[in-house]
């Protein structure tokens, strides 16, 4: 990928708009790790963001044009302190 193209992905929007605790949207998806209908692990723009709660469903996922949207029972949105280091579950474990 060319270099242009990375900057262009890094510096991309990322916006959140949660509505009523049950609908998610998200701009600046760069990758989706993991999910499952509890947790949600995605790489954006500004950061790993984890997205937890119950009954959770991707909707719709354009990582062409960065876009996340979730449906479920959302309890938390947090953010991992380090967006560089990126890697599975195993990585996490060891570091």
């Amino acid at each position: 990928m060319p270099y242009e193209e990375v900057k262009g992905v890094r510096d991309a929007a990322h916006h959140i708009v949660l509505e009523e605790r049950e609908q998610l949207a998200v701009s600046g998806v760069e990758e989706v790790e993991s999910f499952d209908e509890n947790t949600i692990v995605m790489y954006t723009s500004r950061g790993t963001l984890v997205v937890r709660g119950e009954g959770l469903h991707i909707e719709k996922l354009s990582l062409d044009g960065g876009d996340l949207k979730v449906e479920g029972e959302i309890d938390s949105l947090t953010y991992e302190d380090d967006r560089r280091e990126r890697g599975g579950l195993l990585a996490r474990l060891f570091r």
